[in-house]
């Protein structure tokens, strides 16, 4: 088909659709400037088909800011180091059931019917090529290099986003509505252990999260702390940069086997988790921790077949301390010298954590304070995430938190325990953005209530004007 004939199905569809209607909500004015009705932080995945959601509602006056350059978005060009996705192929996500807009149909117009049979995953690269063109080809309004530093409550129901970057004139953005749409991190932050950030110089570590110079790594000896996928993922990239070795150490005594995201797929869990009562949605979280994502079959293989590869099962790190220009690790089983550590430990959970919250954050409702888990559930990772409506609204602790935090909307990874594998999981996408859309529309209309009823009973526009006259019979 080609490119070019695909995107014009795109329009074709859309035309259907009527997409690009008129704005139905009502402008507001405010003395600062243009207040836009919906600001998206995160032009990933999660942002982009937020945007296109709204604007199939005729959501228009909308704006996507992101701190990252056009193109480089997301973690997929980034520090996601895996060959492939680990998704599989047939699901669809932020297409919104428009057929010309999944994936499928963009590999197919370049690679053909026959190019989609030979595929089993996504390569990782054209995914990222795949969200360049759902951008371009829908012409979603993205601001690039700007980063969100404060979000302030102001009068009247709007939020002054205080922003720097080069790609914005100014340094305060106004909206009625704000989704933070920020990724797998933006709920919290990356963790690393205290055993490693307090004992060793930042030289001989990173987290998997950051940048690796693994060219400087050549022919040297690292250790990858974590079982999860990602950990196989840095593995495989630091051995295909050049390494000698590549040491994984795992807590557990075997790997996860499990991956409870198939049986989410599969089920109704994913689009339905937001029905469940909350015991329900706090076990059902508490479980998905206790897997963790284990690595996929082509990628531990990939790993394993590497002459300086060395897995090293039931053995968590007990204690480290730099030895020269090199890390000395200590196990149950002894003590290893590596060049480099790379960790692979996961992120937290945690609005505190935001700085761009800091302003609200203390309002904020989390999940230990609207529900006490049995004490054998109880976790302090699931305690800590925010408690959102089942439309990814942020809630309050208390009535004078509420205006504060009307408007606001988490729409990244921190949303697990409340919304279930929704944002920032492309498994989760498609069942995902619909809610939060419904979300956002319905606040903006209950918000303008007052003025949309009276423009409702007050409406008198003739719609019948027909004449008619009774016929005189012959």
């Amino acid at each position: 088909m080609g490119l070019e004939a695909l995107n014009e199905r795109v329009k074709h569809d859309l035309a259907y659709l009527c997409f690009g209607g008129a704005n139905w909500v009502r402008a507001r004015e405010h003395a600062e400037g243009h207040v836009y009705d919906v600001v998206i932080a995160g032009g990933g995945q999660s942002g982009l088909g937020a945007a296109f959601g709204l604007l199939r509602e005729r959501i228009s006056n909308i704006l996507i800011i992101d701190e990252n350059a056009a193109g480089q978005e997301g973690p997929w060009d980034t520090y996601a180091r895996m060959v492939t996705l680990r998704t599989p192929k047939h699901l669809t996500s932020i297409d919104l059931g428009v057929p010309s807009l999944t994936f499928r149909s963009w590999w197919e117009a370049q690679a053909g019917i026959e190019g989609w049979k030979e595929m089993d995953k996504i390569p990782r690269g054209d995914w990222m090529n795949y969200l360049r063109w759902y951008r371009e080809v829908l012409g979603l309004p993205v601001r690039n290099e700007v980063k969100l530093d404060l979000i302030e409550p102001a009068q009247d129901g709007i939020y002054r986003l205080h922003v720097t970057g080069k790609g914005h004139r100014g340094n305060v953005i106004l909206a009625r509505k704000v989704v933070l749409a920020t990724g797998i991190q933006g709920g919290g932050r990356w963790h690393i252990p205290s055993l490693i950030a307090d004992h060793l110089p930042r030289q001989l570590y990173a987290h998997t999260s950051e940048e690796i110079d693994f060219e400087r790594l050549k022919g040297k000896k690292v250790a990858v702390l974590g079982g999860g996928a990602s950990a196989f993922d840095n593995a495989n990239h630091a051995f295909a940069s050049g390494v000698a070795e590549a040491h994984v150490f795992v807590r557990r005594a075997q790997l996860p086997q499990v991956n409870p995201i198939r049986q989410m797929e599969q089920s109704g869990m994913i689009e339905r988790f937001h029905a469940l009562p909350a015991a329900d949605k706090y076990q059902v979280i508490s479980h998905f921790f206790q897997f963790n994502q284990p690595p996929t079959n082509d990628t531990f293989n990939r790993a394993a077949s590497w002459p300086g590869f060395e897995l090293h099962l039931n053995s968590p790190w007990l204690g480290a301390e730099a030895a020269g220009q090199a890390a000395k690790i200590r196990t149950a089983h002894g003590v290893y010298t590596f060049d480099f550590l790379i960790i692979s430990t996961g992120l937290v959970s945690d609005p505190a954590l935001r700085p761009e919250l800091r302003l609200v954050e203390e309002h904020i409702a989390r999940w230990k304070d609207c529900y006490e888990a049995p004490p054998e559930l109880r976790n302090e990772q699931i305690d800590a995430h925010p408690y959102l409506s089942p439309g990814f609204a942020m809630t309050s602790k208390s009535e004078q938190g509420k205006a504060l935090l009307h408007g606001l909307f988490v729409f990244n990874y921190s949303a697990l325990a409340s919304c279930g594998l929704s944002a920032s999981a492309i498994s989760g996408t498609k069942g995902a953005v619909p809610k939060l859309v419904t979300g956002i529309a319905d606040q903006l209309f209950l918000d303008d209530r007052e003025q949309i009823l009276r423009e409702f009973y007050e409406y008198n526009e003739p719609e019948f004007t027909a004449a008619w006259s009774k016929r005189e019979k012959i």
